[in-house]
């Protein structure tokens, strides 16, 4: 793999998923299945097989789907779950056991009630079964983010000496900022004999809002690979937005990495997750809300209107939205109002834009948004002669 390719490991369909009121049914997820291979992400986490006879029939059929991504299935550290695991992957053309245990303080000592040397040797018993089934296996050190760095050096390099070939360092609980957990990525491709050797994946939860923050910490240290989901849906606050991640690296060429992500398809792969999953993104999210390439503050659409560059900093089309959104309200100028009327057909001079512009404050004051509608009842109100410039 090139040093510079971050592969994006999409889990919206398996923690995703977990959020209550987003279960969806197998037709669903092979619909968004098919939309995030084409979306171009190289890894699918179709679903958690042992959990239910719903999601093993659906990380079936999504194998016997998806032609060009890694399809992988979640498993718990037992014989029982990588069967499972298996068994749904069998028709995957790339099939990826997902395998792992909890390796902090917390977790050893209240979930497991074990200890690291047991957790240890479950981590590798795990990873060597896996390997039997499939060539491809990704360990994971569920809350890495708050484990000792020198314990989950051990269990990593168990984990790659067991046959793992990708390591995942999840912030489960998005406890970290993102210089720690950067320093903790760097210091595993430091202290880990054969890291160079697997790929380091980041998985970070939003708990306090630093989940992209975190992920692009990761691969900046070294981690080439970020697991996330679409509209950064998951557990609690969620996961790593797939859209945020994929938009920085785009945005930020000197940081030298890269996706296979088509881009463009990235607002309508948005709407999709967002009708079949019932929860809609908040307006001011980025990259893929509805306000994230609107303007509605005159000294704003002035600068976009005569540059878009002024205020943004992507360009719509590179995520799929067709044009920015020049919102008209009572904060907007006199050159936001000569362009929608521009577009309307309606040709201002300088005078006449000045009598029509009272006008428009007193709708604008009344109504959250002036519609185009509105602006032709605003000038005949205005009782000026205007050329029509469109018949």
């Amino acid at each position: 793999m090139s040093t510079n390719k971050v592969q994006i490991f999409d889990t919206t369909l398996r923690d995703g998923e977990q959020v209550p009121g987003c279960k969806l049914n197998t037709d669903q997820k092979l619909v968004i299945a098919k939309r995030l291979d084409l979306l171009g992400v190289d890894v699918i986490e179709a679903g958690f097989p042992i959990s239910s006879p719903g999601d093993f029939n659906s990380v079936v059929e999504i194998s016997k789907l998806v032609k060009n991504a890694i399809v992988c299935g979640l498993t718990r550290a037992n014989k029982k779950d990588i069967e499972a695991a298996a068994e749904s992957l069998q028709y995957a053309v790339r099939p990826r056991i997902h395998t792992g245990i909890g390796t902090s303080e917390s977790h050893i000592k209240y979930k497991f009630n074990s200890t690291p040397e047991k957790i240890i040797e479950r981590a590798k018993d795990a990873v060597k079964y896996a390997k039997t089934f499939v060539e491809d296996v990704e360990f994971y050190a569920e809350d890495a983010g708050r484990t000792d760095n020198e314990f989950l050096a051990r269990i990593c390099e168990v984990a790659i000496k067991s046959g793992a070939t990708v390591l995942n360092i999840p912030d489960t609980t998005g406890y970290c900022l993102p210089e720690e957990y950067g320093a903790k990525i760097k210091y595993l491709k430091e202290n880990v004999k054969g890291i160079d050797n697997v790929i380091l994946s980041c998985h970070c939860h939003n708990d306090l809002g630093l989940a992209t923050a975190n992920s692009i910490a990761g691969v900046q240290n070294g981690a080439r690979q970020i697991e996330c989901t679409i509209n950064g849906i998951g557990e609690r606050a969620g996961n790593t937005a797939l859209e945020e991640v994929v938009m920085i690296l785009k945005q930020h060429p000197y940081l030298n990495l890269d996706t296979n992500i088509n881009t463009q398809l990235l607002h309508s792969t948005s709407q999709l997750v967002q009708h079949h999953m019932g929860i809609s993104v908040q307006p001011n999210k980025a990259v893929v809300g509805e306000n994230a390439f609107a303007h509605s503050s005159g000294i704003h659409q002035d600068g976009v209107i005569k540059n878009r560059g002024t205020y943004e900093i992507m360009n719509p089309e590179d995520v799929g939205v067709n044009e920015s959104s020049i919102v008209l309200t009572a904060r907007s100028g006199r050159a936001a109002l000569a362009y929608r009327a521009k577009k309307l057909g309606y040709e201002l001079t300088k005078i006449q834009l000045d009598i029509v512009y009272p006008e428009f404050l007193n709708y604008a004051d009344i109504k959250k948004e002036v519609e185009n509608e509105d602006i032709h009842k605003i000038i005949e109100a205005s009782k000026v002669f205007i050329n029509r410039i469109v018949a």
